[in-house]
């Protein structure tokens, strides 16, 4: 009985493991197909992106916050201190006033964990 409960234990932990690195790289696929839903409106993003309504998305995870070329941020973002890496993009596209107060970004938020990390897969192709 005490190796079957093993067993089932660690069983559990290496799923819930597998699971959560999955989970946590995101699919670029599904970031694709849901970014110009929720994203493309302002943002643009791959060889030929430029700034729009927002500044384009090549190169976000690593960047510093409000330092994208040929786009104007407002002082919240420019000041925020902020470097885009997952934690910081995840919990910006879960909060963005949140996260930088002040910010011209016209976003409500995303909580649906999979579509955050999709996005971020799908970004992180456009990284340098």
């Amino acid at each position: 009985m005490n190796n079957t409960v093993s067993f089932l234990l660690a069983l559990t932990a290496t799923a819930m493991l597998f699971s959560s690195t999955t989970r946590a790289a995101g699919d670029p696929a599904a970031g694709e197909k849901i970014f110009p839903r929720l994203c493309g409106g302002c943002h643009q993003v791959g060889p030929d992106a430029r700034p729009g309504f927002g500044p384009p998305l090549n190169g976000i995870i690593g960047r510093a916050a409000g330092t994208s070329a040929n786009y104007v941020y407002s002082d919240a973002m420019k000041n925020s201190g902020v470097t885009w890496d997952r934690s910081t993009l995840t919990a910006y596209l879960k909060d963005p006033k949140g996260v930088v107060p002040g910010t011209r970004m016209i976003f409500w938020g995303l909580s649906d964990e999979e579509k955050i990390d999709n996005l971020l897969a799908y970004l992180q192709q456009y990284s340098h």
